[in-house]
């Protein structure tokens, strides 16, 4: 599919928000507009009144990313959000409103940093305010997410012409290492290499494992640009496929097909992943296929919208479509791609093909 402009894409206008709020020690990524922080912070304070929220406090993580925080802020920095305030500090709970009865806090705070704050309220997830805030981008920030995908692919195509006959999962995932920092991504999230018989194994870590002529291949490169994350994953053969594998391989690609076209506005994120599950039931294979189908990419590799709750899709939501089916101790296969949701469906945000490419050297 042809990729559309990126304007097609953004579901929303910025936010109006008040008077421009800048977080110390801050400094826009590249194409973020001055006021999108001031805007987001507005939204926030809306959702955080209807939730009967006094105070955020966001340590380093997507949500303070999303409120400004950078990650080239100092140590021990927080983000706290009341009703009349927005500032990076390193003492949240000084920040915190005397008498707050409800306190979202960053889920991926840590457990010494809560004891530490000694804050006298409920504490609740700051994700049941942010979260549904962080479902739609806006166009600058698809773009981000776009390069993202852009760098990812680019080290896919250059793995293809590696020698990777003898080598270990463990060097080659070195080696696309390097490539991804060459490509000009400010930060490798993820990158697997799994090789043979651990192509079945969902979680599987690089490791002595060599890869031999005969062995299918599983990469997947998840890294951030512009403080955006995207993943691409493809499967590739050494010199030839193992018996019965192009058959299963072609079940994988059919039923990405499928997902990516259920996706558009209106649609729940369910009815994305019963399409991929129809094909992968219908072939046989239902009982190998991984549970999880899609999930929502931004500012993290792994957020709304996701195929197991009940969202609605609209324009603007960017998520990863990865079916994958795993036949234990044989063999498995998995294909990722970055898909926007506009306004008259997909938008895939990337070009390089489910070929099962075979790798000659």
């Amino acid at each position: 599919m042809s990729r559309e402009p990126r304007d097609a894409v953004g579901g929303r206008a910025a936010d109006a928000g008040g008077p421009h709020e800048a977080v110390s020690g801050r400094v826009a990524d590249a194409g973020e507009p001055h006021d999108a922080v001031s805007g987001r912070v507005a939204a926030v304070r809306e959702a955080m009144a209807g939730a009967g929220v006094d105070a955020l406090v966001l340590r380093p993580s997507p949500d303070y990313r999303f409120l400004g925080g950078g990650p080239d802020s100092r140590a021990g920095a927080f983000i706290v959000v009341t009703g009349d305030a927005v500032a990076e500090t390193a003492d949240p709970a000084g920040l915190v409103p005397e008498g707050a009865r409800r306190v979202g806090v960053d889920p991926e705070m840590r457990v010494r940093e809560l004891f530490g704050m000694a804050i006298e309220a409920e504490l609740v997830p700051a994700s049941s305010v942010l979260a549904p805030l962080r479902l739609r981008k806006e166009p600058y920030e698809v773009e981000a997410i776009g390069r993202a995908v852009a760098a990812a692919e680019g080290v896919l195509a250059r793995a293809r012409e590696l020698a990777w006959f003898g080598a270990t999962e463990r060097a080659m995932a070195h080696r696309l290492r390097v490539l991804l920092a060459e490509s000009g991504c400010e930060e490798l999230v993820a990158l697997r290499v799994a090789a043979g018989e651990h192509t079945a194994r969902p979680a599987h870590v690089p490791g002595e494992r060599v890869i031999n002529p005969g062995d299918a291949v599983t990469v997947s490169v998840c890294g951030r640009w512009g403080g955006y994350c995207a993943e691409v994953a493809r499967v590739f053969v050494v010199a030839e496929p193992p018996e019965d594998f192009e058959a299963m391989y072609s079940v994988v690609t059919a039923a990405y097909r499928a997902g990516l076209g259920a996706v558009r506005p209106g649609v729940a994120v369910a009815e994305v992943a019963r399409a991929v599950g129809e094909v992968i039931d219908g072939s046989g294979y239902g009982r190998f296929a991984a549970p999880r189908t899609c999930r929502g990419v931004g500012l993290g590799p792994d957020e709304g919208p996701r195929d197991g709750e009940d969202t609605m899709l609209a324009a603007g939501m960017t998520f990863c479509l990865e079916p994958a089916i795993y036949v234990p101790d044989l063999f498995g296969a998995r294909v990722a791609d970055v898909v926007a949701c506009a306004e008259r469906g997909p938008v895939p945000l990337g070009s390089s093909p489910h070929t099962l490419h075979v790798l000659d050297r």
